[in-house]
């Protein structure tokens, strides 16, 4: 449900005071002179943005833009799992309103390429046929899971670049370069019948980028100035964080410090593998200490191809040599370039911890450098890595050790800076955890926007943008699409039968019935796994069989002659004994064999 911010907390008024006198009051710095709200004909279509997933959680970012009866998405992303979500792969929107207006979608745009946004794409694409804008990293990054999946027939990759506007169904779409952690971001500003709504993809603003490619804070200024900007979007992530968040090329020196310190040691670094400038800085590193670059894990090695052909990736051919070949080498001349750096179980670096990589075998005095931050929920499989590789005798090298990572996401202040330069009408956080976003919507306030048109939002929810303003309408569905392997949709059941199975166990009560004769053939058998320990507890196991017999002989004395309705006996009985003995509730499962 979308909901005003209160008033209260950080943006607390006085007793009395007006909205306008807080206005007048407000520090010009802080408050800048804003446009006339802008007149719209009340002729204008109606346009409606719809959240199907990202808001209250880090990942599924995927939004709607509708006018017209055409639907344009925004992102199509997915979400690691939580602990609580055994076998679960992937975590998806729930794409059922896409699917069910199939014909309406005119486009996918992606922002940029991180999975979040982009590793939802291949599982759309099952149902719809549609172009997909983007830069061209971003579409290659994005094109790796499209072709595992054995889509790419199922779309058109259109390529676009910075400055660029496309006619994108009943929308006029700005792309705008923005600088963030995987290179060729975008933010993205689209031309509605009811004014200019901007997403501002994730973001930071970097002065000193890798690349020398700066958000465009001046066509954001211009399309303020001009047309205005009816609603805003934006990156909520580090909006707790004072501040501004460190450049980029602020771990490439911390990454030389690092190398020039280990100068006779093998190094290892992990990094995400869509984190090109930081694969670039780790090459940079290597050169300057003398040492061959090598690759390990599959997207890995994909995106460091995929870099290089598209120019976003200097790395000479002489530098760069096969994983195989790094045994032959002087151990001062090794780097490794790894995936793994949350922790995934079958990644390259796990799977080093764990001593089973059959690529490459840590040594005792390897140097291993993680040069990313734990995601949210990432922090126990991470840790367990760093302990891993701790045993096989391995220097590690982390973000509680060294500065060697920083986020792409832009803090406190590179959001106020935004919300100077942008003055939006409306404005929506989104992309982070709730609290991210109700800290963000609190820096809305204090820039000035009206507390009035700021709304925090969560997945599902529907705004239309009309004459009058921004109004709340019929939710979408927006639950989580479970992947397991290969299947999608797993449900809900399923996840809460993995759930009582990995906390309480399973108990398996046998019997056969004669119901001819109306008696038991044999006694009840129980089997377990997980609730006690069989050898140990005969005489429980013992009395819970006899249980279930009086129980049955009972219920066939009675004349029931039905084999699920003996099941529903023997369930019951065994339940009650279970939850009575042992104060669990594991899952009883019944097996009446009728003969």
């Amino acid at each position: 449900m979308a909901r005003a911010l209160p008033a209260k907390g950080a943006v607390a008024r006085r007793s009395g005071a007006s909205s306008e006198s807080k206005k007048r009051k407000a520090s010009p710095s802080r408050s800048p002179k804003r446009k006339p709200v802008r007149e719209v004909s009340g002729e204008a279509p109606e346009v409606r943005v719809s959240f199907l997933g990202g808001l209250g959680e880090i990942g599924r970012n995927c939004a709607c833009i509708e006018q017209d009866g055409r639907i344009v998405v925004l992102d199509c992303g997915i979400m690691f799992p939580d602990p609580d979500m055994p076998g679960i792969d992937l975590v998806l929107p729930d794409l059922g309103y896409l699917r069910e207006r199939a014909e309406a979608v005119e486009a996918v745009v992606l922002s940029h390429g991180h999975e979040d946004h982009t590793g939802g794409l291949a599982y759309l694409l099952r149902d719809l046929r549609v172009p997909v804008y983007g830069s061209a990293l971003t579409l290659g990054l994005a094109r790796h899971r499209v072709d595992e999946a054995g889509l790419a027939d199922r779309a058109e990759f259109v390529e676009v670049r910075d400055g660029e506007t496309r006619t994108i169904g009943p929308f006029d779409v700005d792309f705008i370069p923005v600088t963030h952690s995987v290179p060729h971001g975008f933010a993205t500003a689209f031309h509605t019948a009811q004014g200019v709504v901007l997403h501002s993809g994730d973001f930071k603003l970097d002065l000193t980028p890798v690349d020398g490619r700066l958000t465009d804070l001046a066509r954001i200024g211009m399309l303020a100035s001009t047309e205005g900007i009816r609603l805003l979007l934006a990156d909520s992530t580090n909006a707790e964080e004072p501040g501004f968040t460190p450049s980029e090329r602020q771990v490439g020196a911390t990454l030389r410090r690092v190398f020039e310190a280990h100068q006779g040691s093998r190094l290892v670094v992990t990094c995400f593998a869509s984190h090109i400038h930081r694969v670039q800085q780790i090459a940079d590193a290597a050169v300057a200490t003398g040492r061959c670059v090598a690759t390990l894990g599959r997207s890995m090695a994909k995106n460091v191809d995929l870099a290089r052909r598209l120019g976003l990736l200097d790395i000479d051919d002489s530098t760069l040599v096969p994983i195989e070949e790094v045994d032959d080498l002087p151990d001062g001349h090794v780097c490794v370039v790894s995936t793994g750096s949350q922790g995934e179980p079958l990644s390259a670096l796990s799977l080093m911890a764990a001593g089973d990589n059959r690529r490459f075998s840590l040594r005792g005095g390897d140097v291993v450098v993680i040069s990313a931050h734990p995601i949210p929920g990432n922090e126990w499989a991470v840790g367990r890595v760093i302990d891993g590789l701790h045993r096989r005798g391995a220097v590690v090298v982390h973000t509680g050790v060294e500065p060697v990572h920083v986020s792409g996401h832009a803090r406190q202040g590179e959001l106020m800076t935004l919300l100077s330069v942008a003055r939006p009408e409306w404005f929506i956080p989104v992309h982070g955890e709730y609290r991210h976003m109700v800290n963000h919507a609190r820096l809305a306030v204090n820039m000035g926007v009206d507390p009035d048109r700021v709304l925090v939002c969560e997945d599902g929810d529907s705004l239309l943008i009309g004459s009058g303003g921004l109004r709340r309408t019929e939710p979408v569905p927006a639950g989580y699409l479970y992947v397991d392997g290969t299947v999608g949709d797993v449900g809900h059941g399923v996840l809460r039968d993995r759930q009582v199975l990995s906390e309480e166990g399973v108990v398996l009560v046998v019997a056969t019935v004669d119901l001819h004769r109306g008696e038991l053939v044999t006694k009840p058998e129980i089997v377990t796994r997980g609730w006690v320990h069989a050898p140990e507890a005969d005489e429980l196991l013992e009395e819970a069989a006899s249980v279930v017999l009086v129980e049955l002989e009972a219920a066939l004395g009675e004349g029931v002659a039905d084999g699920e309705a003996l099941r529903r006996h023997a369930r019951k009985a065994l339940g009650k004994f279970v939850g009575e003995r042992t104060r669990r509730r594991p899952m009883i499962i019944p097996v009446v064999v009728t003969v």
